[in-house]
């Protein structure tokens, strides 16, 4: 049985809950990755990996002969200045490749401010923040690409993802506070965009532009409440946005919206483990006492 070649251009949280998805299935697959650092054989779970070196322009020469091999790719590296590094370097490469598919994870915040309305994968690209505007460029050159050679390329934009290493829980544990304007947001949990990814690169349709979003999109408010019940903190501060310092939070808290799911569950038939933010702050907390 052949092995399935997974090529990942940035290795970070979700490609790792992608290789753990793929072991637990017990699908044969290799895969190699990139990093900033230097090209290194590195080992991830049971798995034996080649890293390649890969920042801005230079990357090691050696990762063409393996990515010309992969049958699947996923791009995670975020925009730079409105430029996709990945294009910037291997467009000439993707024009002749033989993939069988490639992801590009983009982000719900193409769709920008929505004043807490819903969205789904036809509504205007609104985004007009920092990372709205760069995801929104970038998807245009990745589509076009996808036109251009008739290539199976898919965009997946990504709702804000939590998991057990990253979530509200850590967060209000540590300062109790949260943001007091009210503002509408969807989520997902990495283990569930995990298997959207894994489904989305063996489903026999092609080109899709897909939400990976759970089922319950809800307000900053709701959510900090949730985590503070949990963790039984009584004395939750609302803290007003232009209090805080971090020039990508106040970016963040431009937008409201209520991203719909629907088009990924019916094009993936994809049931998820978490299927809102209770669910998943909730196994969270049970399981980190």
């Amino acid at each position: 049985m052949n092995k399935d070649r997974f090529f990942f251009f940035g290795f970070g949280q979700t490609a790792k809950y992608l290789v753990k998805n793929l072991e637990r299935s017990k699908k044969k697959f290799s895969f190699s990755a990139t990093n900033t650092k230097k090209t290194t054989l590195k080992t991830f779970g049971k798995k034996k990996f080649l890293s390649y070196r890969f920042k801005d322009k230079l990357y090691d020469k050696k990762l063409i002969k393996i990515l010309s091999e992969a049958d699947y790719i996923l791009i995670s590296i975020p925009p730079k200045k409105k430029r996709d590094l990945v294009l910037k370097s291997f467009r000439k490469f993707f024009k002749k490749s033989k993939f069988k598919k490639l992801i590009y994870l983009s982000a719900t915040s193409v769709y920008g401010n929505h004043k807490g309305k819903w969205v789904n994968e036809k509504s205007k690209l609104k985004g007009n923040t920092k990372f709205g505007l760069g995801r929104k460029s970038v998807e245009k050159l990745w589509i076009k690409l996808r036109d251009q050679y008739k290539l199976d390329i898919n965009i997946l934009r990504v709702s804000g993802i939590y998991s057990k290493e990253s979530n509200v829980l850590k967060k209000i544990s540590k300062n109790s506070i949260y943001v007091k304007e009210k503002k509408y947001f969807s989520r997902i949990r990495v283990e569930d965009l995990a298997q959207i990814i894994k489904k989305t690169f063996y489903s026999k349709q092609s080109s899709l532009i897909l939400n990976a979003s759970d089922d319950k999109p809800a307000t900053n408010i709701e959510v900090a409440n949730f985590a503070a019940k949990l963790l039984k903190i009584k004395n939750l501060k609302p803290v007003p946005i232009s209090n805080f310092k971090n020039k990508m939070i106040k970016e963040f808290y431009k937008d409201s919206k209520k991203v719909s799911n629907k088009k990924m569950k019916n094009k993936l038939l994809i049931k998820l483990k978490y299927p809102t933010y209770k669910e998943g702050l909730r196994n969270i907390f049970n399981n980190s006492r």
